[in-house]
């Protein structure tokens, strides 16, 4: 994409306009086109790398399937980040990585079994300010909330 065009999608998913109707809208179409084309396309991809994310709910033990945009690590690992469009309160699907760390994600039509870590500390601090680099307006959403922005690395298991 070019980088005019990167610039003007940062600049848009940093308004609260955004915040208010993405998390609406993204998430689902991201489900229907991912489950039409058996985990080929992820529209939301074009923006920023996702995965599907598939892990136990935190109170009732159900599968949760949540789209998701994430930062791939050189090591093979994924940086996922709670940021919640900016808004209040953590994502459910972090409570419920803290709560059952063994879980799935679909990655490019491939389903791996994966281990989610939250991140504190050094580590998180690295991991953020690389976060940052890799997408700006994570900075705009953690300004807007008084939550730390929760950070997790999926490994394959």
């Amino acid at each position: 994409m070019a980088a005019v065009g990167v610039r003007l999608i940062q600049k848009v998913s940093s308004t609260r306009v955004f915040a208010k109707v993405a998390p609406h809208v993204i998430p689902a179409m991201d489900r229907a086109v991912h489950r039409l084309t058996r985990g080929k396309v992820l529209p939301s991809a074009r923006m920023l790398p996702g995965v599907i994310l598939t892990v136990r709910g935190a109170r009732s033990g159900l599968p949760r399937v949540t789209p998701l945009a994430c930062m791939p690590e050189p090591a093979g690992s994924w940086l996922l980040i709670g940021s919640n469009f900016g808004r209040e309160g953590h994502p459910a699907w972090t409570g419920n990585l803290l709560k059952h760390p063994d879980a799935e994600v679909s990655w490019r039509g491939e389903t791996i079994p994966v281990r989610a870590e939250p991140l504190t500390g050094e580590e998180r601090a690295a991991a953020w300010r690389a976060a940052l680099e890799f997408w700006p307006p994570y900075a705009t959403y953690q300004a807007r909330v008084e939550r730390e922005i929760r950070l997790f690395r999926l490994t394959r298991r």
